[in-house]
């Protein structure tokens, strides 16, 4: 049988990302390509408690049908932690329940946009939501990014330049994959360019919890006073990605119909995950984890920055980072990027390629994305170990 995709996804191709893990996890693989949490970082002892108690009292709770919003105290608590902890939320906004932060982005972007509309996206950008917009048939539209943050005179141009924008997106902290965080005064410009523009910003923040270097910053959303920005929060690092639990706090009427749209698409998100999140936040020392996170972190960044320094300067750069799980790594122009990967995975290292970032994938790029996070210290360092000599090698 020969079989007709619909016009939406018939271009689509599989994630690069998720590609490469199919053969990360191949014996012998040095895995320097995933964004998952360190397998020490998860609190399973917790969860696991959590989940007897729950399934030894209260079982139905955890198994029975429940509203698309999500699991009431859960919904409740974030956004009082949220206001309290971040001054994120207003009386206007309202908070839903999601299977993930991704599907923040599948569902906003369902609710607001028809095809050929315009997304603005900083250049380069998490691929999982790029690839939610592109299956939308939406017309993505880079912002270059620089040290501090996307270009602000980009972002100018193309506010005045593109017709129907339908939203920025963007992800200030530790920026996947470059590693950049946005800084206070970007994100007041920021804030400011889209509001007098009648454009909504989609805030990501899956890596904010992760800072182990530096101040916070304030949240482009904690400065929302027009009903402009939607947030886009999640537990995948910090308490699992497996149970895929995220949350979006935004405008009332925008998060209405996300719920709708929602209804359509899983009825609601998994009960039993919701109530363990809610209870690992209020019954255990959620600060202490968080800080417990950022140590394992924290070490985790000096072991790749020490392999750094020894193996890829001065002819592999990368971009200073403070927090969150990446790095971003530029050879010189006279480096083919593509080959060198190729290369690496030949000697059992797997990076990703940055093409895979671009709104734009024919364009050139020069960099790829290093993960700490995954790999033990061991393989960490013999993972740059070998990349360094790969270049040296390509540079001869």
């Amino acid at each position: 049988m020969e079989y007709q995709f619909s016009d939406r996804v018939k271009a689509l191709k599989p994630s690069a990302i998720r590609e490469i893990l199919k053969n990360s996890s191949a014996p012998g693989i040095i895995p320097l390509s995933a964004g998952n949490p360190a397998p020490d970082a998860f609190p399973y002892e917790d969860i696991r408690s959590i989940s007897q108690e729950l399934l030894e009292n209260t079982p139905i709770e955890a198994l029975q049908y429940s509203v698309t919003e999500g699991y009431i105290p859960l919904r409740q608590h974030l956004m009082e932690y949220m206001g309290r902890k971040h001054r994120v939320g207003t009386d206007s906004d309202d908070i839903l329940i999601t299977s993930g932060a991704q599907q923040v982005m599948d569902l906003l972007t369902k609710t607001l946009l028809n095809e050929g509309d315009a997304v603005l996206c900083e250049a380069p950008s998490f691929i999982g939501s790029l690839n939610t917009f592109r299956s939308y048939r939406a017309k993505l539209v880079g912002i270059p990014m620089e040290p501090d943050g996307l270009s602000i005179e980009g972002l100018e141009r193309a506010l005045e330049t593109e017709k129907n924008i339908k939203y920025l997106y963007t992800i200030p902290n530790f920026q996947n994959p470059s590693g950049i965080t946005m800084s206070y005064e970007k994100r007041k410009r920021v804030y400011e360019l889209c509001r007098d523009h009648n454009v909504l910003i989609l805030e990501d923040n899956p890596y904010g919890d992760l800072r182990f270097k530096g101040e916070d910053i304030p949240s482009i959303k904690s400065l929302d006073e027009a009903g402009i920005v939607m947030y886009a929060g999640s537990f995948s690092k910090v308490v699992s990605p497996g149970m895929r639990v995220g949350y979006a706090i935004g405008p009332k009427p925008v998060i209405q119909k996300m719920v709708v749209c929602k209804q359509g698409e899983d009825v609601h998100s998994n009960i039993w995950a919701q109530i363990v999140c809610h209870r690992f936040m209020t019954e255990t020392d959620y600060e202490a984890h968080l800080d417990r996170l950022r140590g394992i972190y924290r070490r985790k960044s000096s072991v790749l920055i020490k392999a750094l320094e020894e193996h890829f300067a001065p002819l592999i750069t990368w971009s200073p980072f403070e927090g969150g799980l990446f790095a971003w790594c530029t050879l010189p122009e006279n480096i083919d990027m593509l080959d060198f990967v190729r290369r690496a995975a030949e000697r059992k290292v797997c990076v990703v390629p940055g093409t895979a970032f671009l709104t734009d994938e024919s364009e050139s790029c020069q960099s790829f994305r290093i993960n700490f996070s995954t790999p033990t210290d061991e393989q960490l360092s013999e993972g740059v170990k070998i990349l360094g000599e790969t270049a040296r090698e390509m540079a001869r």
